[in-house]
């Protein structure tokens, strides 16, 4: 199997993690709204890159889009590691309105940093932290990867449900 070949459905979600000293490992590709609520994940394992992982993320998002108009178009902030011809492909594919940072990109190319807008990848690392606290999915006990993937399904719908009870409370 070549670096960029897809692993086979019958092979397991767990991989070589580069930065644990090759110990075996799981990645989390979420797709998540613009306050941070996860909308999609996928499983990989860990030595698997993010780029290749992006049509799968984006085909587990659950719930129904709504119509993409001209004056109500969708974004996808995509960060540099998918600036590679199979995550424009990806981007291609679909109606999104994409935002992927150039993978070559200088420091003083950089438009100033508006401080009231975090980074949109940060939104991303925030919810993947929220998901980390829940002890199921923080070491991956599970051997079957439908069993650690529905761990991690349930726990975003636990981060929904919350988000709603919080959003009510507030009425």
């Amino acid at each position: 199997m070549g670096v960029w070949a897809k692993p086979a459905s019958g092979e397991k979600k767990t991989g070589p993690n580069p930065t644990d000293r090759g110990k075996s490992g799981t990645k989390k590709s979420l797709a998540v709204e613009g306050a941070g609520g996860p909308l999609g994940v996928v499983i990989a394992g860990a030595n698997v890159p993010d780029v290749q992982l992006l049509e799968q993320t984006l085909e587990a998002i659950v719930i129904d889009r709504p119509e993409v108009t001209q004056e109500e178009p969708q974004h996808l902030c995509l960060d540099k590691g998918y600036d590679q011809p199979l995550g424009h492909k990806v981007v291609a594919q679909t109606d999104y309105t994409p935002h992927i940072r150039p993978l070559k990109e200088k420091e003083e190319d950089l438009p100033l940093k508006d401080q009231r807008q975090p980074a949109w990848r940060w939104v991303v690392e925030r919810t993947l932290a929220w998901l980390q606290k829940c002890r199921g999915i923080l070491i991956r006990y599970d051997k079957k990867e439908k069993n650690y993937l529905g761990l991690i399904q349930l726990a975003c719908a636990l981060l929904w449900f919350r988000r709603l009870d919080r959003l009510c409370v507030l009425r």
